[in-house]
């Protein structure tokens, strides 16, 4: 799939009005809006946070696929919605809210292959659907996994997304102050280390099927690793697959300075709880000789902060104050 362009990624600067009808290309396929939608399910945390943070809730009948908490700021809005389900919703729940939108965070939930429902599916009942940029452009979802993203992730992916929500529910002015905010913490996390992280070697950790097995390490080209080439740190995985299983004698190799680990309320993995996690690197006489293990370097990070979404952000911010407060920012 062929990857856009910095320019074509760019949010537009300026806040006039949509004119319906509205075509956008999504994913490879056109989708016209005849006018803003008034209904939406939204199918992913990261999807219905970046609508909460557009202010768009009260346009949401629906969500599903939760990792965690939501943000704090729309805990009590957030309460208010609808749950179709934590996990992944049924055809049937979602075209049952009768919504002019379905907008999903990743391809696995609404695409060729959808876990809910393809896009002809819901097409089909005149339901239009949006799926995040940041989980289709020079990434390839076909395998049943976490998928292969073929370029470094950047937030320019996030921000091409909120630019095009804007410019779809008619809010244009919203989307830029949000990536107005954005970009500024961003730049800011950036300057707290003032470029003295270079280099450092650094492993992401979501989870294991098992504990004692191979992890999920964050990819060359995931959210992660667009946090440690923003902070000047190296990432201790080349491989272009999103989250790849790795064993702990290869990254034992690498011999990370820090290790940065998951946090979530799901527990469908055994290596889902942050503390197991920290207890195996602690206790396995392969991990317990790491340099982030002896020196107890662990950032703990939202697991969706480790996901292409706004909380990307947080991320950059909490692992940059990770590296200051461990001493490692010369």
């Amino acid at each position: 799939m062929a990857a856009l362009s910095a320019a074509a990624l760019a949010p537009q600067s300026n806040a006039a009005s949509t004119t319906y009808p509205l075509t956008i290309t999504n994913c490879g396929q056109p989708v016209t809006f005849e006018k803003a939608p008034g209904k939406t399910v939204s199918i992913g945390q990261g999807m219905t946070e970046i609508l909460y943070s557009l202010g768009l809730a009260d346009k949401i009948v629906g969500t599903a696929v939760w990792v965690g908490p939501v943000l704090p700021a729309y805990a009590a809005v957030n309460k208010s919605i609808k749950r179709l389900a934590d996990n992944d919703p049924s055809f049937e729940s979602v075209a049952g809210q009768e919504p002019d939108l379905v907008a999903a965070e990743f391809e696995w939930h609404v695409g060729t292959q959808g876990s809910v429902g393809k896009r002809e599916q819901f097409a089909e009942l005149g339901i239009k659907t949006y799926v995040s940029p940041a989980d289709c452009v020079a990434k390839v979802n076909t395998d049943g996994g976490d998928g292969v993203r073929k370029e470094l992730f950047t937030m320019g992916l996030i921000y091409h997304e909120i630019s095009e929500l804007a410019q779809i529910f008619d809010i244009q002015d919203r989307g830029d102050a949000l990536i107005a905010t954005l970009k500024k913490r961003e730049a800011d996390a950036v300057a707290s280390l003032g470029g003295s992280s270079k280099d450092l070697p650094i492993a992401f950790w979501f989870s294991s099927k098992e504990v004692q097995g191979d992890a999920f390490i964050a990819g060359k080209n995931s959210a992660p690793a667009y946090i440690l080439k923003t902070l000047g740190a190296k990432n201790v995985v080349t491989t272009e697959e999103e989250w790849p299983l790795v064993g702990w004698e290869t990254i034992a190799q690498a011999n990370p300075a820090v290790i940065v680990i998951a946090t979530m309320d799901r527990r469908r993995y055994s290596a889902d709880d942050p503390k197991v996690k920290i207890d195996f690197l602690e206790k396995d006489p392969v991990t317990s000789q790491l340099d982030a293990v002896k020196n107890k370097h662990f950032v703990e990070m939202d697991a969706q902060s480790m996901n292409p979404t706004i909380r990307t952000i947080d991320g950059l911010e909490i692992l940059a104050a990770g590296i200051k407060s461990f001493g490692l920012a010369k």
